[in-house]
């Protein structure tokens, strides 16, 4: 049974779920298959046999199910503010189920990788039916998706690709348009790499690092991508890196994998996909110090020329702290899907 939790302050419930994931298992990160996503629950829940829409929710990269209950100074965590947003009039109740997709490498896509894991079966073949049997969902028509960063890129590919299962998605900040968002950054993981007779030698150091510095961070960010983008069985670690070492020389064929699952170039493909959404909503800061607004910018003209329905908002801010949009989206999520 899962843990129930009443948080002081909190009228719903949280419920801390032990899910053993079958597609996980054996994952080639040695990653546990045991997870816990966490599960809110409105108030009035166990008082009714109401139904109710649910929305997934996609933690960043180095975030997990807990980054969207955490309580911190000044901020409240989602939940909070899901309940404020419905004690205001400005959303109905709804079910919010906050994935944990922790991994080795620091967070996740959510799609399916051959050095990482099936992700996206997880959500999609395993916490979509569970959610549905376990609790009082609304069921197919009325199941949403949002995320920030990587998780806001994990909220659009699934509209993208799986929306037979998703009828509305938010996307804050999510990475895309992969020439200005990861690109930059590849010469500052080429100097932290080549100092290492190969990548299993750099991550091992990494993990064992007490204290990780920004360089550290970015590299890592290069490498999780990589295991997501252009994962190979032959290769150290699984992984493709997208350059050569020592010279860093960017490998075309290897880029142009990463290239494939960027959404700036993918909504060509998916068009019919978005159109069939209750609702698109995307956002981005415009000081976003990793260049998603220019991304974001560029996918909506193109969704504006193929007659797909969003709404878009670039606001005047930049990647961080930036949990106050939930104010603007959560809301359109759940009347969409109510």
């Amino acid at each position: 049974m899962p843990d129930r939790y009443p948080i002081p302050g909190l009228n719903g419930t949280l419920i801390v779920e032990s899910f053993l994931s079958s597609v996980l298992r054996d994952n080639p990160l040695g990653d546990p298959p045991l997870r816990h996503p966490l599960v809110y629950l409105p108030a009035g829940y166990d008082d009714s046999e109401d139904r109710y829409p649910v929305v997934f929710c996609l933690a960043g990269f180095t975030g997990t199910s807990w980054s969207f209950a955490n309580w911190d100074a000044f901020v409240p965590s989602l939940p909070q503010r899901f309940e404020r947003l419905m004690e205001e009039g400005r959303c109905g109740p709804a079910i919010l189920v906050m994935v944990d997709g922790m991994t080795s490498l620091g967070g996740n896509q959510y799609i399916n990788s051959s050095a990482v894991g099936a992700w996206a079966d997880h959500i999609l073949q395993e916490l979509v039916p569970y959610v549905d049997s376990t609790y009082r969902t609304l069921g197919d028509g009325h199941r949403g998706i949002m995320g920030k960063s990587s998780g806001g890129y994990g909220a659009i590919i699934h509209a993208m690709k799986h929306s037979d299962v998703w009828s509305a998605a938010a996307c804050h900040s999510g990475d895309m348009y992969f020439d200005y968002c990861y690109l930059p950054d590849f010469a500052g993981a080429v100097d932290a790499l080549r100092k290492h007779p190969d990548l299993r030698a750099w991550f091992d150091e990494f993990r064992r690092k007490p204290k990780k510095q920004s360089e550290d961070f970015t590299t890592i960010n290069i490498v999780a991508m990589s295991a997501f983008y252009s994962p190979s069985a032959e290769a150290a670690m699984g992984i493709d890196l997208p350059f050569e070492l020592p010279t860093g020389r960017v490998r075309p064929e290897v880029w142009e994998r990463w290239l494939e699952h960027d959404p700036a170039r993918l909504v060509d493909k998916h068009a019919a996909d978005l159109k069939s959404l209750k609702l698109l909503f995307i956002d981005c800061g415009s000081k976003d110090e990793f260049k998603l607004h220019h991304g974001a910018r560029i996918l909506v003209e193109r969704l504006k020329e193929l007659k797909v329905a969003h709404q878009y908002e670039e606001f005047e801010d930049s990647h961080m702290s930036i949990q106050y949009r939930y104010d603007v989206s959560v809301p359109l999520l759940v009347q969409a899907l109510s």
